[in-house]
């Protein structure tokens, strides 16, 4: 269980001093080597996929269709999070997507081969998330654990930027099915080092994890109020902004790397600044206006501004980003201790599912409008569901603090 006061010091209040927690450091190289390799596979699969169909549609899928899987995690197995050995579950996890992008090096594998075997690492990836969250959850102590996240948020934004350059040098001189030895590689090495690093904790749950037990948390996660509000936010509005990003190359194709790094960097930013200058309150007092700073800025594209103009936007908008930090501390103070990796492994798995819903909403309405239209309509859903969701957000708060007065 985390606590306030860890075994190995002070609560630490700076990135250093989390990288001082031997443990942590595991989960946070694991974590960065599964982000890049996740980048160069989707990029090599990607361009696998074009080469042998040269189909827009099916490239796309290919490289974000794994996102659809985490869902099924969440809805199935995903009480395995927080099962009575989450370390060795961890590993046990890790070891099937080393399988999995091992398979994927095989040259000549039938691509349904290989979007059978996306389906099935998006799945196991998503349960892999579940038990490394509720391992973070112990390993820190409560009060930084939005450091925490901020930091391996930044890493992410970071990793994914650097994954597809990497990806597109090495794509010159290898083949795709070679850029999945390297994604091997980096998998095979993230299994190695959460081995020797995480310690096991002690047993979470009374009751054996599986599909009842993982339906049984889901139903007592949407019937709370707070918790529903929270997941709402977390989901929706960030979902439909990557929807806008989605749509940066139709709307802009010669500028839309332009557009996707500025996004990157402003990502960067918000969670750096929200995650280590901020304190937890001014983290809370802030995160409604971090949600309307997400889509507002979007609404420019109505005008179709010039590119810096636009280039601007996004990066201001893209620091919005960081809400997702106070609301996934609040998530975290409403759960209860032996279904956390369950609860942070649904957020996830949502969060990531409502990308590609957003990105699918915001391509279909691009069909029969403008990508200017579509961009600044779905801002526009992204704003009115903040604005009418706040009460529920605040009154899970309030809920929260006479729980802890109690």
């Amino acid at each position: 269980m985390p606590s306030d006061t860890p075994a190995y010091g002070t609560p630490p209040t700076t990135y250093r001093d989390l990288l001082r927690n031997r443990e942590f450091v595991g989960l946070y190289a694991t974590f960065t080597l599964s982000v890049a390799a996740s980048t160069l596979s989707g990029f090599a699969l990607g361009t696998l996929v074009n080469q042998q169909t040269k189909s827009p549609f099916l490239t796309a899928v290919s490289m974000y269709g794994a996102t659809f899987a985490t869902v099924l995690g969440a809805l199935t197995l995903m009480s395995v999070a927080d099962g009575s050995r989450p370390r060795r579950t961890l590993v046990a996890l890790q070891c099937v997507s080393l399988v999995g992008v091992g398979a994927q090096a095989v040259p000549g594998l039938p691509l349904a081969a290989r979007f059978g075997l996306l389906l099935v690492l998006g799945f196991f990836q998503s349960l892999g998330t579940g038990a490394r969250m509720g391992l973070l959850a112990e390993v820190v102590p409560t009060s930084t654990y939005a450091l925490a996240r901020s930091l391996m948020n930044i890493t992410s934004g970071g990793m994914a930027v650097l994954g597809y350059a990497i990806g597109a040098v090495l794509l010159r001189y290898l083949s795709p099915q070679e850029v999945f030895t390297v994604v091997t590689a980096l998998t095979g090495g993230g299994l190695i080092i959460v081995a020797v690093t995480v310690r096991e904790r002690s047993i979470r749950l009374t009751r054996r994890p599986g599909l009842r037990q993982t339906w049984t948390t889901n139903i007592e996660l949407f019937s709370h109020s707070g918790q529903r509000a929270l997941l709402l936010n977390l989901w929706v509005p960030n979902g439909l902004i990557v929807g806008c990003e989605a749509l940066f190359i139709s709307y802009a194709p010669h500028h839309a790397g332009v557009f996707l790094a500025a996004g990157s960097a402003g990502m960067l930013l918000g969670d750096l600044a929200v995650g280590r200058l901020f304190i937890a309150e001014q983290r809370r007092r802030y995160a409604f206006a971090l949600r309307l700073l997400l889509a507002t800025p979007y609404l420019l594209f109505a005008v179709h501004p010039p590119v810096l103009a636009a280039t601007v936007a996004v990066f201001v908008a893209s620091i919005g980003f960081a809400a997702t930090l106070p609301l996934q501390e609040q998530l975290l103070e409403l759960t209860a201790d032996p279904v956390r990796g369950q609860v942070q492994g649904v957020e996830s798995a949502g969060r990531m599912t409502w990308q590609g819903i957003g990105a699918a909403i915001a391509g279909s309405l691009a069909q029969h409008f403008t990508p200017g239209t579509a961009i600044t309509f779905v801002a526009v859903v992204s704003i009115a569901i903040t604005v009418f969701s706040r009460p529920f957000v605040v009154r899970a708060r309030a809920v929260r603090l006479q729980a802890a007065g109690a």
